[in-house]
């Protein structure tokens, strides 16, 4: 809007990914209190670390940060976001502007054991074209934001779920 400040430009998080990483959850970009904290999915809403801990088996809610990131290291699952830097109010998707992809091509280089992509969510899930073309399964979740209120923890459960058994990370 003319005379308002422009917006900063936001930057987002490094990729938890390793070379031993079988799948990659991208997300768009992180939301505000993900960006404070410095880790991904640091809302106390949303349902990542939950969905995440019911699929491992890994308690999750009582690890810090790091022992999380750990966890899914050992899992074979990796973190990022589509989006490396943009400008937003607030942390809903449909806010973002002048968005700037991460080079999301680099991901057979950076995991050589990687089987399958996964986004979390309808935003992330726009980049599906291009992760695509890397050869591999890609899947789309259903977002584990707070605002993806439609859609019950149990029914997100079972949708990640077979995203996860068909990427080869997780048995039934």
């Amino acid at each position: 809007m003319k005379g308002t400040p422009e917006r900063p430009t936001l930057a987002g998080l490094p990729p938890v990914v390793a070379r031993s990483t079988r799948l990659v959850v991208l997300g768009s970009f992180p939301g505000v209190a993900s960006l404070a904290a410095g880790q991904y999915y640091a809302h106390p809403r949303n349902q990542f670390w939950p969905l995440l801990a019911a699929l491992t088996g890994e308690a999750m809610a009582a690890m810090t940060y790091p022992e999380r990131l750990a966890a899914l290291r050992r899992q074979g699952i990796g973190l990022w976001d589509v989006y490396a830097h943009c400008r937003r109010e607030g942390s809903l998707d449909s806010a973002i502007e002048d968005a700037v992809p991460n080079d999301l091509t680099s991901l057979r280089r950076r995991a050589p054991g990687l089987r399958a992509i996964a986004h979390n969510g309808g935003e992330s899930a726009r980049a599906m074209r291009v992760t695509a073309a890397l050869g591999l399964p890609v899947f789309r979740l259903p977002s584990s934001s707070p605002a993806n209120a439609s859609w019950s923890f149990d029914r997100k459960l079972e949708a990640w779920q077979e995203a996860f058994v068909a990427a080869g990370v997780l048995r039934r």
